[in-house]
């Protein structure tokens, strides 16, 4: 079993068994042979076309489910009925998913800009003035506490190839690290997770245009389907934050829950002005 955790797993791996003195787990983490073939199931991961954008895939998903349940929690505490559930539903779906996915690709393009400007200008400060971008290299490792020998060994492999280098000075002096993800397909995760996961609290809605449903029957399945899949989107997100799924699985439903009822409650109170009781 051990084998099979990644570089990321074997941190909280690491330090469960610290936690609890036990030399002999901690012993076969530290594992060289283990360690390789962690890290190259890590590389597979990182170029796998799923998991690069897993990460937006899963909080596109949890804001979908808690936004949209807020809708219907906010309408149904209204007696606002069916219909209008799922007119702002949908609404709610296509509008906010569109921005969301909208906002990630503006961000993660932006990011991608930026990153690529300052690299051109490092790479064009390494090829006009190497020996002063290996001074200023040497010197940003000796701020970082290496001693001057340590620095300038470190320096001498990082610019042996000018691309390692211009990374190296990206890390170093501007503390960047290379977005490699594609903004469109970036947004595309966001928009269709976002959409996916929160026509959850609308499905029961959606049959009932089919199978006639009771607002009660109605509303209390809502409840159910949302909050299954906000503890399953929730343990999923440890892909992404490496922390225990049952944990993970339960604040995300305590945090959806929380917004769903302040939305319910709102919509009772103001009940009168929606023109329903």
């Amino acid at each position: 079993m051990l084998a099979m955790l990644s570089i990321s797993r074997r941190v909280e791996a690491a330090r469960r068994a610290f936690d609890r003195r036990d030399v002999e787990a901690a012993a076969a983490l530290h594992d060289p042979e283990r360690i390789a073939r962690a890290v190259a199931d890590d590389m597979r991961r990182a170029t796998s076309p799923i998991g690069a954008y897993i990460g937006s895939m899963v909080y596109g998903a949890l804001d979908g489910i808690i936004t949209t349940f807020a809708v219907v929690s906010g309408v149904a505490g209204a007696d606002l009925g069916s219909n209008v559930i799922l007119i702002l539903g949908i609404g709610n779906l296509v509008a906010d998913g569109f921005s969301m996915g909208t906002g990630d690709y503006l961000s993660t393009k932006a990011e991608r800009e930026y990153y690529d400007r300052e690299a051109r200008r490092q790479r064009w400060e390494i090829e006009s003035f190497p020996e002063g971008q290996r001074a200023e290299l040497r010197a940003l490792y000796v701020k970082d506490g290496y001693d001057e020998a340590d620095a300038t060994r470190m320096t001498e492999v990082q610019t042996r190839d000018t691309g390692r280098w211009v990374n190296a000075m990206m890390i170093a002096e501007l503390g960047m690290l290379k977005e490699e993800h594609n903004p469109f397909f970036n947004a595309l995760a966001t928009f269709l997770a976002f959409v996916v996961a929160g026509s959850v609290p609308l499905l029961v809605y959606l049959v009932g245009l089919v199978v006639p449903v009771d607002a009660g029957t109605a509303f209390r399945v809502s409840v159910a389907l949302s909050a299954l899949a906000l503890f399953a989107v929730g343990a999923m997100k440890v892909y992404v934050t490496r922390l225990n799924p049952l944990r993970s699985g339960l604040e995300m439903l305590m945090v959806g829950g929380l917004a769903a009822a302040v939305a319910y409650v709102i919509g009772d109170l103001l009940q009168n002005v929606g023109g329903a009781g």
